[in-house]
């Protein structure tokens, strides 16, 4: 099985971690009104609301608005550290692995639109702690990415001038799908994906 097989699910899934049933309730709530109207113009009576719990409920899972943002944050930069790393040691050739990296992480930010946008979006909106811890794990997946452009350019698979450059661009590509992709367009979340990895291969100048 591929990654990109790996992480099919939709928008839910990811949250099966969360427990009780009403703090996912609440947070999966919180989820879709950061997405819809920003986590400033968003209340904890907005998230409560969507939930059909009374704001009260939301202060025995949540000490604050922030506190969600930050579990919402942290859940999905994990995940998407788990698919870069899964595609970064699977067996294979650099081109492999980048082909498989790529696809699934776009797979991810299109199939999951939703909670992408304010995984990736919504950084600033945390204080200086949160804010850092979320920032480390960014850094370990642009990590993963530019391993794999490293092993490509030792193995004379890639021909790359600037490996760190081409690592933020190819991490940009991906990401930004979560700010246009629309489950109504012309394309299934798989064809972005396979799009982008061979936009991607073309841009290391892939060469097996």
């Amino acid at each position: 099985m591929t990654t990109a097989e790996e992480t099919a699910g939709g928008e839910t899934s990811a949250w099966g971690e969360v427990t009780p049933d009403a703090a996912r309730r609440l947070l999966i709530a919180a989820v879709e009104a950061f997405a819809e109207r920003g986590y400033h113009a968003t209340t904890t009576r907005d998230i409560a609301g969507r939930a059909g719990m009374s704001p009260a409920a939301l202060y025995i899972h949540y000490k604050t608005k922030e506190e969600l943002l930050h579990r919402i944050s942290r859940i999905g930069h994990a995940k998407a550290l788990e698919i870069l790393q899964v595609a970064a040691r699977r067996e294979g050739t650099a081109t492999e692995r980048l082909t498989d990296a790529v696809s699934s992480f776009v797979r991810w930010h299109a199939g999951g639109r939703t909670t992408a946008r304010v995984v990736q979006y919504e950084l600033d909106s945390l204080g200086p702690d949160a804010r850092a811890e979320i920032l480390a794990l960014r850094r370990q997946c642009d990590a993963e990415i530019r391993g794999i452009i490293e092993d490509g350019v030792a193995t004379g698979e890639f021909d790359v001038l600037d490996v760190r450059g081409t690592t933020l661009a190819v991490m940009s590509l991906c990401i930004d799908v979560a700010r246009w992709f629309n489950v109504d367009g012309p394309w299934t979340p798989d064809e972005v994906g396979a799009l982008d990895a061979d936009l991607v291969l073309r841009m290391v100048g892939a060469t097996k």
